[in-house]
């Protein structure tokens, strides 16, 4: 008689997830100044709805869709908007749910190196999620690329911009996320000076090309597309926020928002100039490569030729005929050693002054 299935023990229990190990910071802000007192977001929204001119700014790091649900309850998100905000890699985009607005955005940041290879990891991505209502605005963050710590403490004193509700958080976000997207394309073109001077330096004695390994610009310019997905995609969703074609924004706040656009178009910009630049590089190097080449051919080509007339003459006196001319000569050997020397230093004169050499 087979027994009952053992109890499962602590080993096979999925271990518990509680949503407070995602929530990074909970802050109520009320007339644009934050409230000190440490509330739960059910709490604090309750206060924020009360007085009118109050939102909630709750910060998650990488939650699961377990730690979310509560959340998503509470504040009424969307369930597709909830979906992909647990899930990574989503494209820049803002989208609009009856009174919550979901916005995404792919951050980035350098990684310091000190010497680019061919496996250097040099731009790292990562997400950032924002679910906006009229009381609340809720950040989710996705990787280390853009810590909002620091703009937390810049807003806190900026009482009047607060006052402009939750977009001015997420104008502020935006703002942090170009801002890096500028220092990272600062930090791009120092490595692709590096490489430039790589490709196109000569070593002093043998005139060739130093090597520029093909593998280090093909790395960067890796980088840079993983970079350039996070950048250019971005143009549209704010541009839409600009143009009141998603969400009508205060007439202030869109002010900031123009600012932040202007901004990501000169990073665009410097992204597809460094793609067209790193092009042209790999290209130039590929060339470089191929007159290296033909001058070794070259230069092969020579030394078989001054080769070729020893091979020859040599052929020709070690047949072992009996009767051939200058045999019987006395001065037979030194004058075929002459030959030799004559023709070869004519030859290797010529292939000198022809650059073969």
């Amino acid at each position: 008689m087979l027994g009952a299935p053992p109890a499962p023990t602590d080993e096979t229990q999925p271990p518990e997830v509680s949503e407070n190990d995602a929530i990074v910071e909970c802050g109520l802000y009320l007339d644009g100044v934050r409230r000190p007192e440490r509330l739960n977001y059910t709490e604090a929204l309750r206060v924020a709805r009360e007085h009118g001119n109050g939102f909630v700014w709750l910060g998650l790091k990488e939650p699961v869709a377990g730690q979310l649900g509560h959340v998503a309850e509470t504040f009424g998100l969307h369930e597709l908007a909830v979906e992909d905000a647990v899930t990574r890699g989503q494209r820049p985009k803002v989208e609009r749910y009856a009174d919550m607005t979901f916005c995404t955005m792919r951050t980035a940041r350098y990684v310091e190196h000190e010497e680019l290879t061919a496996s250097s990891e040099i731009v790292e991505t990562g997400d950032m999620m924002m679910f906006i209502g009229e009381h609340f605005i809720i950040t989710v963050r996705h990787g280390d690329a853009c810590n909002l710590g620091r703009i937390r403490s810049q807003l806190d004193q900026r009482a009047e911009l607060l006052r402009q509700g939750p977009w001015a958080v997420a104008y502020a976000v935006y703002d942090l996320v170009v801002d890096v997207y500028l220092d990272v394309v600062d930090s791009i073109e120092d490595d692709i000076d590096v490489i430039e001077e790589v490709v196109f330096a000569t070593e002093a004695r043998t005139g060739r090309h130093r090597s520029g390994r093909i593998q280090r610009i093909y790395q960067l310019k890796r980088e840079l597309m993983e970079f350039k997905r996070a950048v250019l995609p971005l143009q549209r969703p704010l541009s839409g926020l600009v143009h009141r074609e998603v969400v009508d924004l205060p007439k202030e706040i869109r002010r900031y928002f123009r600012d932040v656009h202007d901004h990501l178009n000169r990073a665009s910009e410097q992204v597809l100039y460094f793609d067209d630049l790193l092009n042209s590089v790999l290209q130039a190097r590929l060339a470089q490569v191929t007159v290296d080449q033909n001058n070794d051919m070259r230069k092969i080509a020579a030394w078989a030729g001054i080769a070729a007339v020893w091979t020859a003459l040599a052929g020709i006196y070690g047949m072992n005929f009996k009767y051939m001319p200058e045999l019987d000569w006395r001065f037979g050997y030194p004058a075929v050693w002459a030959i030799l020397l004559i023709v070869t230093a004519v030859m290797y004169r010529g292939f000198r002054r022809s650059g073969w050499l």
